[in-house]
């Protein structure tokens, strides 16, 4: 059993590359695998690991300059969910492409999961998926708006194409594990909206808390690792990745004539050229060579990066 830290924390960061090396260090010589995004901003990623190891890697983190309080939401995998451990520079550990949005300013209203249910049911709420399309498909709450954007980087400009849906409503916004949130509610507000609102801890924390029989989510949540899904009590969900999109399908999309192993699936056939599927095919062939020798092949992805 290993246990999967999700976390993020905005906190500035005066020197990121030098802390680069000593991070990665500390997490490899834990056993910890998995995938950290430093920046000015702060830090984000998911990783995993046995609970001893995990335990010395984060207390590492809280020690970092102002991160005593980050957010960190435990759940469990079978196996390990990751190849290997990343640590990554970035410009933003959540790229909005938006200079002036800081969420250490300022952010919605927090809510927690076990009041979610009834603002989001309420008839002058809008509630928005700030998620990718990719992660929406699977699952969503009941009533959410899904703005069907590739990237994060896309949500500004679809709110201000869309803005005039919600004249004289109140915005509930939700995601994955609460970073996203953090910078879509500053976001609004800095466009004027006054009662932003958003899931404290995002979808995950929801799932963990809240019944099923009494949740208003509808099938399962996209997490970025190599479980690819989770659903309520964070339960190893069905789908695997296609490893040419890095899109989730579930068991039977494999029966569809459009599959083939780490090649194409339903959702990327038509979008990639023979001579893509040439290349894919040959890494697949790596990939079954690798593990007949009984190792692992350094290429296997895992979910897009919540930076995406």
């Amino acid at each position: 059993m290993f246990i999967v830290a999700a976390l993020y924390h905005f906190t500035p960061f005066e020197n990121v590359p030098a802390m680069q090396a000593p991070l990665l260090k500390v997490c490899e010589d834990n056993g910890i695998s998995g995938s950290l995004l430093i920046a000015p901003e702060g830090i984000n990623g998911t990783i995993a690991g046995a609970r001893a190891g995990l335990d010395v890697v984060l207390a590492y983190i809280r020690a970092l300059p102002g991160c005593a309080e980050f957010e960190c939401k435990e759940s469990t995998a079978a196996s390990q969910p990751f190849a290997r451990m990343k640590v990554k520079l970035k410009k933003e550990i959540v790229t909005m492409g938006q200079p002036s949005v800081d969420p250490r300013a300022s952010v919605g209203n927090y809510v927690a999961p076990e009041d979610w249910n009834e603002l989001i049911l309420a008839d002058d709420v809008a509630v928005i998926d700030t998620r990718n399309d990719y992660e929406v498909a699977i699952g969503t709450f009941e009533g959410a708006v899904d703005p069907k954007t590739e990237t994060f980087r896309d949500f500004p400009a679809w709110w201000e194409q869309n803005k005039e849906r919600f004249h004289n409503k109140r915005i509930a916004m939700f995601c994955t594990g609460g970073i996203r949130c953090e910078k879509s509610t500053n976001y609004l507000m800095s466009q004027g909206v006054e009662d932003v609102y958003h899931l404290k801890g995002g979808i995950l924390k929801y799932l963990e808390e809240v019944p099923q029989a009494e949740s208003t989510w509808n099938g399962d949540c996209f997490v970025f690792d190599g479980r690819v899904s989770v659903g309520h009590g964070l339960v190893e969900g069905p789908h695997e990745l296609c490893h040419a999109c890095r899109c989730p399908v579930l068991p039977s999309d494999k029966e569809r004539p459009e599959w083939e192993q780490g090649v194409s699936c339903h959702l990327c056939v038509e979008k990639t050229t023979e001579e893509d599927k040439t290349r894919f095919r040959e890494r697949q062939k790596q990939i079954r060579l690798a593990a007949e020798r009984g190792v692992q092949h350094i290429k296997v992805d895992v979910p897009l990066s919540p930076n995406s």
